[in-house]
């Protein structure tokens, strides 16, 4: 019996409840196969799912984590697709923080030839919410203007050239001066935008004449309103997150987080016919069940061939908590990656 390395939280609550710890792992069931997992990415979701903040949270003890890539060291007596020694990438409903997991077959990929492990545990979660937001959601067409928030974050970057793709243009927003400079000189945003006070006269400036078309919204708050404020008829915004309820403290400020609840932008479904404009939320997680239409956006996605997800930060995996208390300020730029 294989003995791995895991991060669990005994339950959700605080970012102090991580432990690593040693488990024994099962050799995998007939459908299954055990990867070697060489790097983990890092996201949003494990921050709120360990806090306490995310309704697909498991109950009691889990392992966080939901993308990884790395090598096949087993597969099940069942499994044709692969074989041991394959270098996949895949996804995972928690479980990812780990040095080594059985997972069905059908939940991994190959990673591509070109690709190190660091930028397959980069790309899949990110993509996939980028891809299916714009095109399935936001309906994603030439010639569209499109406002992306979180420009330098993994989804950011991804949608972009996802959209440079189709021949949209794009507007990003980040929070910190120092990632305008990067995305001005590295990524091919039409413009970017700095959230602040002037956000909104930003945005009217940078669209001119432009109609605003559709939202990639993961910031909530006022950002959230204002730019429903700008959206065209006809227009769609896709929420897919929400940054403004992000907490820098290992537990949930919950005063804090009331009082946003209270203030939270409004929006009456009832004027939606007359404003006409559509707004839909969004959470990769629940297409995980999905194994079909997950395959199909992958494969839609990968066709796209996009440039390997931008890999901002590298951490060891026994440096996993710095990783996350890193992450979780928002002072990163593109994706951040644990190796094993």
């Amino acid at each position: 019996m294989l003995e791995r390395l895991v991060y669990r939280m005994p339950k959700a609550g605080s970012l102090k409840y991580l432990t690593l710890e040693k488990e024994p792992l099962e050799a995998p069931t007939v459908l299954e196969v055990c990867v070697r997992v060489k790097a983990i990415g890092l996201n949003f979701a494990d921050i709120f799912a360990m806090q306490g903040l995310y309704s697909a949270t498991p109950k009691g003890s889990f392992i966080p984590g939901l993308e990884f890539a790395g090598e096949i060291m087993a597969v099940g007596e069942s499994v044709e697709t692969w074989k041991v020694g394959d270098r996949v990438m895949g996804v995972t409903r928690f479980g990812g923080y780990v040095s080594h997991l059985n997972i069905h077959h059908h939940y991994v990929t190959a990673l591509p030839a070109d690709w190190s492990f660091e930028q397959g545990a980069g790309f899949l979660v990110q993509g996939l919410t980028a891809y299916y937001a714009l095109t399935q959601l936001g309906n994603l067409q030439k010639g569209m203007n499109v406002l992306i928030h979180s420009a330098a974050g993994g989804v950011g970057l991804l949608a972009n050239r996802i959209c440079k793709k189709v021949g949209a243009y794009t507007i990003g927003t980040v929070g910190q001066q120092n990632k305008l400079d990067f995305l001005r000189s590295e990524e091919g945003y039409d413009a970017v935008l700095l959230r602040d006070g002037a956000f909104q006269e930003k945005l009217r400036e940078a669209l001119g004449v432009r109609p605003l078309h559709l939202i990639m919204e993961c910031i909530g708050g006022k950002i959230l309103k204002q730019g429903w404020n700008e959206l065209a008829p006809m227009g769609r915004m896709v929420v897919y997150g929400n940054a403004s309820f992000s907490s820098h403290g290992a537990k949930p400020n919950y005063p804090r987080l009331f009082l946003k609840f209270l203030q939270r932008p409004k929006i009456d479904p009832l004027k939606l016919p007359a404003e006409n404009k559509s707004l839909m939320g969004f959470n990769l997680i629940y297409l995980y069940e999905q194994t079909d239409l997950l395959h199909q956006l992958l494969a839609e996605l990968q066709d796209l061939q996009l440039k390997p997800q931008h890999i901002g930060h590298v951490f060891p995996f026994e440096a996993l908590p710095e990783a996350i208390r890193l992450f979780q300020v928002g002072k990163t730029i593109g994706k951040v990656v644990v190796t094993v």
